[in-house]
């Protein structure tokens, strides 16, 4: 097998997220494992990587939160309207309840059955989830600007989130007969994970429609949808991606004859580089970058980073920056951003500090050849959670 990590010597790489990936690059079957920039340890495996498996599906390698991705949108509301100040009151209660069977009609639409995971439709979630209002910081390509038919003046709206306890029940439902085990993609086990699995991703994509339609009407504006990438999710590589001839361990497969030779893309907490510009935000307190691949996209298994990455766990922030910042304080960026949060411990826990350098990530994968940057976006108000939670 081969792995390897895309991070120059300004980055920082904790030693148990590298433990994470090398002990994920020894699961049978697997060929090929790739950190980015942003890589950092999770629960099992590490968060920000790809993982290339020949034949096989590793569920917890995509994760809990299934379909988690980032949607991007350009709005009707131009820079000068901004009222930061009563925005952010009405902005409170975006989460507001609503009634059983609300959404229904939108799930048909895209071939879903409702079901009682339906009332989360709508709603962040916790973690480093959110939805923020935008303003277009500088333009580093313009041509790609233009093309993309993107406003200078215009407000917009990043809104990361995923498939909420719909994701969570399909990966328990998983572990509960296979515990971390594979599945082969050619087994009825296989296709039913995969069918959970898809659906569970348009649950997710309609979920950041729903927020930022949401978002938008408490702002009485609408928008159109620049982009929206899935970055918890298993797919079938591309032709972009070079078909390994062996696989890590072939003792534990069947006949050479009958083997599944097709390789599956297991990208947790990183973002697909084949499916158009992709939006990697910093934190509350730093710019976003919206960017493109270019050159080859082999090395990489055609991944980008996602975001910025954790730099330190959830349980040291508080002890950290209490003494030093109070509530309060958190709900004001350095920046001149707004932050809607309150759950005290999340403020703590998404604070700027606690993630990497979101300039450093990015350079890294410009200096290696992956990316160039079209644009960067500053946060206005960020949403985490509002009076009313769900």
């Amino acid at each position: 097998m081969k792995t390897k990590i895309i991070a120059s010597a300004q980055n920082w790489i904790e030693g148990s997220a590298i433990e994470q990936l090398n002990q994920t690059a020894m699961l049978p079957g697997m060929s090929e494992t790739v950190g980015m920039p942003d890589l950092h340890p999770g629960k099992d495996t590490p968060i920000g990587a790809v993982f290339a498996c020949q034949g096989l599906i590793y569920p917890h390698l995509v994760g809990n939160d299934i379909g988690c991705g980032m949607g991007f949108w350009q709005t009707k509301l131009h820079k000068s309207q901004c009222k930061l100040d009563s925005w952010t009151k009405k902005l409170a209660n975006l989460e507001q309840s609503k009634n059983q069977g609300e959404y229904d009609e939108m799930l048909t639409a895209i071939g879903l059955v409702p079901s009682n995971f339906d009332t989360s439709l709508g709603t962040i979630g916790g973690g480093n989830h959110f939805a923020e209002l935008q303003r277009l910081q500088s333009i580093v390509e313009p041509s790609v600007f233009e093309a993309m038919d993107l406003s200078k003046d215009a407000l917009y709206v990043l809104v990361h989130s995923g498939s909420r306890g719909l994701g969570e029940h399909i990966l328990r439902g998983h572990q509960k007969h296979f515990g971390n085990g594979a599945l082969k993609v050619s087994s009825r086990e296989g296709g039913n994970y995969l069918q959970q699995h898809n659906n569970a991703v348009k649950w997710a994509r309609l979920n950041r429609e729903i927020i930022a339609a949401k978002f938008m009407a408490t702002l009485a504006t609408k928008g159109r949808q620049i982009l929206d990438v899935c970055h918890n999710c298993v797919l079938a590589a591309t032709a972009t991606i070079d078909n390994p001839t062996t696989i890590a361990n072939p003792a534990t497969t069947d006949n050479p004859e009958t083997r599944d030779t097709s390789i599956w893309l297991h990208r947790k907490g990183a973002a697909p580089s084949d499916q158009g510009p992709v939006m990697i935000p910093g934190s509350r307190g730093t710019l976003s970058y919206l960017v493109t691949a270019q050159g080859e996209q082999t090395e990489n298994l055609a991944t980008l980073a996602h975001g910025a990455g954790r730099k330190w766990k959830r349980s040291e922030c508080r002890g950290k920056l209490e003494a030093r910042y109070t509530k309060e304080s958190l709900k004001r960026t350095e920046i001149g951003g707004r932050v809607i949060c309150e759950d005290r411990a999340l403020l703590y826990e998404e604070a700027p500090q606690a993630y990497k350098d979101i300039d450093v990530v990015v350079s890294d994968l410009v200096d290696a050849g992956l990316i160039k940057v079209i644009a960067t976006f500053a946060p206005v108000i960020t949403y985490k959670t509002g009076a009313i939670r769900r």
